[in-house]
């Protein structure tokens, strides 16, 4: 069958790559894709993946039979709702079941009512009633804007002033426009992050392996947030123990909460949880894969990945285990000069070739397109250079070799990525 891939960044490129070795797949298309798609399949640079007309349009044109939807907003947008109304089947949540991540309040009331652990809470459209309740508690608080703000909506703020200055920025300033106009101001958790995901077919879910993203941009978790600087997977502090508790307090609740409100929840459930003195409390759900998490996902899936996505799009992924062969993946996020602030684009890149030759390595692009013969920068985020190994050392040895052999100009990466993991940072 032909599959159509919505997006343009790494994770798109992670999952095109994968989908693109399935035997049952005979083409990959990528709307509208970046360089990285355009190695292994066909790109659709006009269509956009927030326009849903344009993706049903093109969906029927191509005669494809699976579409895969990367991104969060196509998804809060009603993607789903509009190709199953065509009858193409499609990997993601409907657009009420995407609530869970477009509506930081809406997740936070609906793990209230179905007792999944968290952080204390509460729900603000007014600015001095949201400061009155941070004075309250006398405590510095995360303040997050409550719909979609590409990853950037969300501040963990260090005093009680910088946690009020956060709320006037949304509230009053109006940072972040309609995706601020109400905000969740909650506790700060202390421990380790970790990312799990599993796959829902409504009813039933495959749990893959967990992971570890490094938002920070600098060594020592130190500078600004960002999207992601790198991740692995897996981490140490996932124990057998901790995955159960994560699969009996948080996942099955969230199916079966989902299930009670009339929206069932299939496609990739995507759970940001803090371990707080050994037990497992959510920061927020994602209704899709993450990124950078997909890329070690993807490089460890043992094999075919297309029967765990349309088994989910399906309603039926009974029968469907998962596959792992690599025992760790780890990934490096080289990123522009500048961000996650102002950046250059139309950087050449040199050596991807180089590092795409290297044991273990495939080097998945995010920020990237064509200028002539070569591939420059597009983006904030540039490249993804993962690798896989026999454990998370391995693996990271393996990573930064490929990071070693590419250039461009200004080039921004960690150096300690999976440090908890790997013995040696």
């Amino acid at each position: 069958m032909k599959v159509m891939v919505i997006g343009s960044g790494a994770r798109e490129h992670a999952l095109a790559w994968k989908l693109a070795r399935s035997p049952q797949v005979e083409a990959v298309l990528c709307a509208p894709g970046n360089a990285g798609t355009a190695r292994v399949g066909r790109n659709l640079p006009e269509v956009a993946a927030t326009d849903v007309h344009a993706v049903v349009a093109a969906a029927k044109a191509e005669a494809v039979g699976f579409v895969v939807v990367g991104p969060e907003a196509p998804l809060a947008a009603g993607l789903v709702d509009a190709l199953s109304d065509a009858n193409v089947p499609t990997f993601g949540p409907t657009k009420a079941a995407a609530r869970l991540e477009a509506s930081k309040g809406f997740a936070k009331d609906f793990m209230k009512r179905f007792a999944i652990p968290t952080a204390a809470y509460g729900t603000f459209d007014d600015a001095e009633a949201a400061k009155a309740f941070v004075r309250e508690r006398g405590e510095p608080m995360v303040v997050k804007a409550d719909g979609l703000a590409a990853g950037k909506g969300v501040v963990v703020a260090d005093t009680v002033e910088e946690t009020c200055a956060a709320i006037d920025e949304m509230l009053v300033d109006a940072r972040f426009g309609a995706a601020g106009a109400t905000v969740v101001v909650e506790e700060r958790l202390v421990g380790p992050e970790v990312s799990f995901h599993a796959i829902c077919d409504g009813e039933r879910y495959v749990a893959l392996a967990a992971a570890q993203d490094h938002k920070r941009l600098g060594d020592g978790d130190e500078g600004p947030n960002t999207g992601g600087m790198g991740a692995y997977s897996p981490p140490p502090m996932v124990t057998p123990e901790i995955e159960a508790a994560i699969r009996e307090q948080v996942v099955a609740p969230t199916l079966a909460g989902m299930t009670e409100l009339g929206c069932p929840f299939r496609g990739a459930l995507f759970v940001g949880l803090m371990i707080v003195d050994g037990a497992p409390k959510v920061l927020e759900y994602n209704v899709r894969f993450g990124d950078p998490e997909t890329e070690v996902l993807m490089a460890r899936w043992d094999g075919d990945v297309l029967p765990l996505l349309l088994g989910s799009a399906r309603g039926d992924l009974s029968g469907v285990q998962p596959r792992w062969g690599a025992p760790a993946a780890l990934s490096v996020v080289m990123a522009s000069e500048g961000y996650p602030g102002r950046y250059p684009k139309g950087r050449a890149i040199e050596g991807l070739d180089a590092a795409n030759g290297l044991e273990g390595v495939v080097v998945v692009e995010a920020g990237t397109t064509r200028d002539g013969d070569a591939t420059v920068t597009s983006g904030g985020r540039v490249l993804c250079v993962t690798a896989t190994g026999a454990d998370v050392r391995e693996a990271a040895a393996r990573a930064y070799a490929g990071v070693d052999a590419i250039r461009f100009e200004g080039a921004q990466h960690r150096r300690d990525i999976g440090w908890q993991a790997r013995g040696d940072a």
